[in-house]
């Protein structure tokens, strides 16, 4: 849910010799809530966050400067449910976008857990992604954040009209190259600044 602020809580408890056990004990919660929070799957509330804070005696902004930071960053998913694209075309993306934070999801679910925690800018979607369509996918990502740039990857032209009448931004058959990556980043609906910022 939060990588920067699971990273930043990890590194402070090791620092200070706390087990995630021994960390649990002092918040009166289970290990693995505390295992949760730093695989950033969950968050922790404000309440106890402060706690955290005292406990692990560094400031509330060191906990959460990593937040700010990855509200500011601009992110891009790539969701595909075969492991040898998306370890294919997770590089390509980070050559394309070498400012963005890239992530890749074999599952829909995934996406969607990630995309309610973080302002996704730009999705790029398989379109059969196994019992969920990325079509779905595509509405769902939309309805939480209708800013973000939604581009369909196929391996066939068929899908093309269904594809844009879901308010997706683009449309690139397979293979994932860095030249068509950056073509579509002219034809976006809501552009992206050099800089990774959103117009």
């Amino acid at each position: 849910m939060n990588m920067l602020f699971a990273e930043a809580l990890k590194k402070h408890r090791i620092e200070r010799g706390l087990s995630q056990r021994e960390l649990a004990d002092l918040l009166s919660v289970t290990r693995s809530t505390v295992a949760r929070w730093e695989n950033g799957s969950r968050m922790p509330d404000a309440g106890t966050i402060s706690r955290l804070s005292q406990l692990l005696e560094i400031s509330v902004g060191t906990l959460l400067d990593g937040t700010a930071e990855q509200r500011e960053a601009l992110h891009v998913i790539m969701v595909d449910d075969r492991k040898i694209i998306l370890s294919g075309g997770l590089p390509v993306l980070e050559e394309a976008l070498p400012n963005a934070v890239v992530t890749g999801f074999l599952r829909p679910s995934e996406a969607v857990a990630f995309a309610e925690a973080n302002p996704v800018s730009l999705a790029f979607l398989d379109i059969e992604l196994g019992k969920t369509s990325g079509l779905e996918l595509c509405r769902r990502l939309l309805a939480i954040n209708p800013r973000t740039n939604v581009v369909f990857l196929t391996a066939y032209s068929d899908y093309s009209l269904d594809a844009w009448s879901t308010g997706a931004s683009g449309f690139m058959l397979k293979p994932l190259t860095a030249a068509g990556v950056r073509a579509q980043l002219k034809k976006l609906r809501y552009p992206l600044l050099p800089g990774g910022a959103e117009n």
